[in-house]
């Protein structure tokens, strides 16, 4: 059976397309953004990507056409598969009656930190001997693939709040059914899609919805985002966890309270939290209802990472991992492709690839590297590439977010509809606007050889700042 994607290099339909070719199906594909990792990952499992969407690659015609949520009326192969009546579907459907079905779903859904956590728990499952199935949107070290089938019921899935098709606005992770769910966190994002805060919330409703009475929900105890949606109605029992602080602690009582009125399993949940050892976040205890339990010692760092591990160490205790063997996972976890990933070293600085898109990413992640470094030059590189920072949703939050950098230069990009020279006003630290990659490389060239970090910060290709960056540092050592 021959599938076509539609939009095969986005995270998710890329992940996608590795496990249609693992069953065995034949896997093409169109796109009109074509850039690593995903691209050369797609082609080294033999998968043909074409550049556009010209009608001419559903030629011959395919036996069912997957579209992804990028696509909409007005695509020309989106307008043929409807003239010429082509089967077609949405990515998550197709997930949901291929592989899904039958499966121990473990989803991770929030705002941030889905695709950290998924890789976590993947790993954790994958070092404990359970070979689980996984599609995540990035690439998980440890793996060197966002996607596999496995060997056994577990499968670890990423779970977007994103709309699923230009014919299906439901967010994907309604089509997934988990039994055991990570509720990471819960801010507003996805301005071209969403109005508000509360339309995302009624979203994560319907997938509190679907979890059965025998799954589990994790969530961070102080989000109160996340209570909200659960104070709507939530027959699954919650576990909670949190960064060592008396008062978060005292509002997961809070929550256990409400959600037990109308099922008692909420009163005995589980309390978990993590105690730091180290202000960076690499080192941490994990305590279980005021007994320590294990000791995370591992390379990531921030407070968002010790939250992501701690979830995925939950999580993979519902599946019968012990949280020792979960924390000793992580001491060999090696991170994720683009999230905090080091580019390479030239000209005494350190560069870093980051998957930035949302103001509170890129403060945390900001903050877990002061931790690490201390006073050492950060120099944030930040693109507003997401629709919702491209809409200026989130314009007013993007300086403050900045703090703990040296310096940040913000990138203006062709067709922005506002002006980065306000945020740039607004920023607290040393602060500039260029409009093109050629003048920001010149920028960074002034730190050289000042032992500083480089952060790259875009949810995109940024124009292969990345390579160009590298290479212009490397020239100036060699000179």
């Amino acid at each position: 059976m021959h599938l076509h994607i539609l939009g095969i290099c986005g995270t998710f339909m890329g992940s996608l397309a590795l496990l249609a070719k693992a069953r065995g199906f034949k896997v093409t594909g169109s796109d009109a953004n074509v850039y690593p990792p995903m691209s050369t990952l797609l082609e080294s499992q033999g998968i043909d990507i074409a550049q556009g969407f010209e009608v001419q690659h559903l030629q011959p015609e395919p036996d069912l056409v997957i579209i992804g949520n990028a696509m909409s009326r007005g695509n020309p192969c989106v307008e043929y598969v409807l003239n010429k009546g082509l089967d077609y579907c949405s990515g998550p459907e197709w997930l949901a009656r291929h592989v899904l079905k039958d499966k121990w779903v473990l989803a991770v859904a929030g705002t941030h930190g889905k695709t950290s956590t998924s890789s976590m728990l993947a790993w954790i499952l994958e070092d404990a001997g359970m070979s689980p199935g996984f599609l995540i949107g990035g690439v998980p070290n440890n793996f060197g693939l966002s996607a596999r089938l496995g060997d056994t019921p577990f499968f670890v899935v990423e779970a977007d709040e994103y709309d699923t098709a230009f014919f299906d606005k439901r967010s994907k992770f309604v089509h997934y059914h988990p039994r055991t769910a990570i509720l990471n966190n819960l801010e507003f994002d996805h301005a071209d899609i969403f109005d508000d805060l509360a339309a995302i919330e009624r979203q994560f409703h319907h997938l509190v919805r679907t979890i059965p009475e025998s799954g589990q929900i994790i969530m961070p105890a102080s989000d109160q985002n996340l209570t909200r949606v659960l104070r709507q109605g939530a027959w699954t029992p919650v576990v909670s966890f949190d960064v060592e602080s008396k008062k978060h602690v005292d509002a997961d009582s809070d929550v256990r309270s409400d959600l037990s009125k109308d099922n008692s399993d909420h009163e005995n949940q589980a309390h978990w939290q993590a105690k730091l050892l180290s202000d960076d976040g690499s080192c941490f205890e994990l305590w279980r209802q005021g007994e320590r339990v294990a000791t995370v010692d591992w390379s990531q760092t921030g407070i968002h990472s010790v939250m992501n591990g701690l979830a995925a160490i939950i999580a993979a205790q519902h599946v019968g991992v012990l949280p020792v063997s979960a924390a000793e996972a992580l001491g060999r976890f090696q991170g994720v492709k683009r999230r905090m990933e080091v580019v390479g070293e030239a000209a005494g600085l350190t560069l870093y690839d980051d998957f930035a898109h949302h103001p509170t990413a890129i403060e945390s992640t900001l903050k877990g590297l002061r931790a690490r470094v201390g006073d050492a030059p950060i120099l944030a590189v930040i693109e507003p590439r997401s629709n919702t920072m491209r809409l200026g949703a989130h314009s007013d939050k993007l300086a403050p977010a900045t703090a703990a950098a040296t310096e940040v230069i913000w990138y203006q990009p062709e067709g922005l509809d506002w002006n980065m020279e306000a945020v740039s006003a607004q920023t607290t630290v040393a602060s500039q606007v260029h409009s093109s990659i050629d003048s920001i490389i010149e920028s960074v060239k002034a730190y050289s050889g000042s032992g500083g970090h480089v952060l790259i910060m875009s949810n995109g290709g940024f124009g292969g700042i990345h390579a160009k960056l590298l290479k212009a540092l490397q020239e100036l050592e060699q000179n």
